[in-house]
């Protein structure tokens, strides 16, 4: 095996952990209400178990690129292979919500290790000539994940068992960590230096704390007013964090990126338009299957149209933003996707499947312009000394803003449940849901319209169709 086969060899590996983690993400979407019952719960009750994983994700990103040096990349990467298939193995054994909840956010914490370290290491080992290939491999997982995920839980959920869902991921785990061993160097940093655990307690802590809190509310597994101590604790815990962060030299989280203009658009403006987009995956299938009758298998068919719509869309995102610019595009973009989001809480039982088929075909064409644009304008003003630092505090953000997403989402469908007195969900509990978080998309509009019109113009005129 040649030098360069041996380096592409490494991308291979860690497209197939991240391909794992994104079908895992997306698979068990179809698959809540099945879970929901075997739970003996509601099935809008386990946005907890949606959030946790966000959230397990979101806390732990900041702290890889450390570790990595710290001990190794490929002692991390395996790592985190490791305890995102000891998760899932608890995800299969869970008896209770508790306990999936928590097996979920064991989860998280492997997928935050596994794609920046796997990132990592392409970094390090792939030739510069090489590396254009390298990242393409990495780019399968990114459209293929979202569209395989409902389709198979959709399938195995309706003709076996939910629980097999989780066991898919042990062989392909195992087989990760056998390749990690042979085939990658364990790469590290001589002095990485120290790791600022003050603002990891104050940031991971405060997220934790506020978002799992208010997942809880109206839930059954915690009273209303422990989980609304919960979110003011976090809350706490992140108001302290703000000046902690703006007085010391390297914060885990610099907020003082968000200073900068296109920063400042692509995560706070972001943010409000990736709660939506969060709400998506577990409201539609919900709606689906407790609203509309399908079953998990007929969701999974539906669901995926929306991955499908991302993917055509990333073969013109490039064309689009070089002809209308970073500003137009996400101001008016953000309106249509909101607009397309909202629509899916139209549905009602008797609605033709192709057509239901082509609104969430387009819920994913829009939101998939709007994320590419938002990723791309994130590093329009950043230094390349700081885009390691950038990334990590714009990654949490998207995460918590997803798993908010989530959130909002469960707490509006409770309250428009309770507001109509229905015992179990029905359809006419969603429009409400789809219409709070389609409008948080118009919500980032405000902020993308302080951008001035040539933003991001280096980056969008060098881009390629």
């Amino acid at each position: 095996m040649t030098l360069v086969q041996k380096a592409l060899l490494a991308p291979l590996i860690v497209a197939c952990a991240m391909f794992m983690e994104s079908v895992d993400a997306n698979v068990i979407v179809t698959a809540l209400p099945s879970m929901a019952r075997d739970f003996g719960r509601d099935p809008v009750t386990l946005k907890i178990a949606v959030t946790s994983y966000v959230l397990g994700l979101g806390v732990f990103i900041p702290v890889c690129g450390w570790l990595a040096d710290r001990f190794g990349a490929r002692t991390v990467f395996r790592t985190a292979i490791g305890i995102f298939v000891a998760g899932s193995l608890l995800c299969a054994a869970s008896s209770s919500l508790a306990t999936f909840t928590v097996a979920r956010f064991i989860q998280g914490v492997g997928g935050a290790m596994m794609v920046p370290v796997g990132r990592i290491i392409i970094f390090r080992v792939v030739p510069k000539s090489e590396f254009i290939r390298a990242m393409n491999y990495l780019s399968v997982p990114a459209m293929l994940g979202p569209a395989a995920g409902p389709l198979l839980g959709g399938f195995i959920t309706t003709y076996l068992h939910w629980r097999l869902i989780f066991f898919i991921n042990v062989p392909v785990g195992v087989l990760g960590i056998y390749l990690t061993n042979r085939h990658i160097v364990n790469t590290r940093e001589p002095h990485p230096g120290p790791l600022d655990w003050i603002g990891f307690f104050l940031s991971a802590g405060g997220a934790s704390l506020f978002l799992l809190g208010l997942s809880l509310i109206g839930g059954e597994m915690m009273s209303n007013s422990n989980a609304v101590g919960m979110c003011l604790c976090g809350a706490f815990l992140l108001a302290c964090y703000v000046p902690y962060a703006l007085r010391i030299k390297l914060p885990l989280l610099d907020l003082r990126f968000l200073r900068i203009p296109t920063f400042q658009a692509s995560v706070a403006g972001g943010s409000l338009f990736r709660i939506g987009l969060g709400a998506l995956p577990f409201l539609l299938p919900l709606l689906l299957q407790e609203g509309l009758g399908k079953s998990a298998f007929e969701s999974g068919l539906i669901t995926c149209a929306s991955a499908f719509g991302g993917m055509f869309m990333r073969t013109i995102a490039s064309s689009v933003l070089r002809r209308y610019g970073f500003r137009d595009v996400l101001v008016v973009n953000a309106a249509l996707s909101g607009i397309a989001i909202a629509i899916c809480g139209a549905f009602f039982p008797g609605t033709p499947t192709w057509l239901i088929w082509f609104v969430v075909l387009l819920g994913g064409f829009f939101p998939a312009l709007q994320f590419t644009s938002l990723n791309s304008l994130t590093y329009a003003e950043i230094a390349s000394r700081d885009v390691g630092r950038a990334t990590s505090l714009g990654s949490v953000v998207q995460q918590m803003s997803l798993g908010l997403g989530v959130t909002v989402g469960g707490i509006v469908l409770q309250i428009s449940q309770l507001l109509h007195h229905h015992t179990h969900v029905a359809w006419t509990d969603f429009w409400p849901a789809f219409l709070v978080v389609g409008l948080c998309s118009f919500a980032s509009i405000p902020v993308t319209l302080r951008l001035p019109h040539r933003a991001g113009e280096e980056i969008s005129r060098g881009s390629r169709g």
